[in-house]
């Protein structure tokens, strides 16, 4: 938590002094997720979900610039009968198998401009996780970390006001907060629509 709170004071510097240079612009942004959260007892395959939030462009020179982010990130799985074998019983029986994960995601992504249609974005996404019904487990204990860390790759193309975009996110951290017997981690496919302000 302490990372994040230093890194969301050097995006605000940043984005201030970048805004005094002319070089600063918001925009808000939506679009779909093809998620899965990996792991031995979860289902495998990719599920739908959403994301929905705003962005900065912050350019340093014409090539290169950084675009931090914050968004709503949804992301799905199930829990498969290996879950159940596994953690019997610590299982909420009310719980159900559908699995919903609602993040805070806050993308920090250096960009690089290919001419003025197409850039290359990557960096870290620091997520925070937002639902309170997270529990599976009974005596109202989490199943899963309440924080999360990946890295995120993509494509942006640029026309005017309007952002398309496409990009993998990868998730470094194991979410499994039950115990150490397996790791879990967030993958998601992510393409979307933006609107420069």
């Amino acid at each position: 938590m302490k990372h994040l709170f230093l890194a969301l004071i050097a995006v605000t510097t940043i984005s201030f002094a970048a805004n005094a240079q002319g070089g600063f612009r918001l925009g808000i942004k939506g679009g779909a997720n093809l998620n899965q959260v990996e792991g031995a007892s979860l289902n495998d395959g990719f599920a739908f979900s959403y994301h929905l939030g705003g962005f900065a462009e912050i350019d340093f020179t014409k090539k290169f610039g950084i675009q931090p982010e914050v968004l709503w990130n949804q992301s799905k799985t199930t829990y498969g009968t290996g879950l159940s074998n596994i953690y019997q019983p610590l299982l909420d029986p009310t719980s159900g198998n559908d699995i919903t994960l609602n993040y805070l995601s806050i993308p920090i992504l250096l960009r690089y401009n290919i001419g003025n249609m197409l850039s290359l974005n990557a960096g870290p996404q620091f997520g925070i996780l937002l639902n309170k019904d997270k529990n599976l487990l009974q005596n109202g204990e989490q199943a899963f970390a309440s924080g999360d860390f990946g890295m995120v790759a993509g494509l942006q193309v640029n026309l005017k006001t309007l952002r398309l975009y496409g990009r993998y996110n990868i998730g470094l951290k194991n979410i499994n907060d039950i115990d150490q017997k397996e790791k879990w981690t967030n993958q998601q496919l992510q393409f979307g629509i933006g609107l420069r302000l």
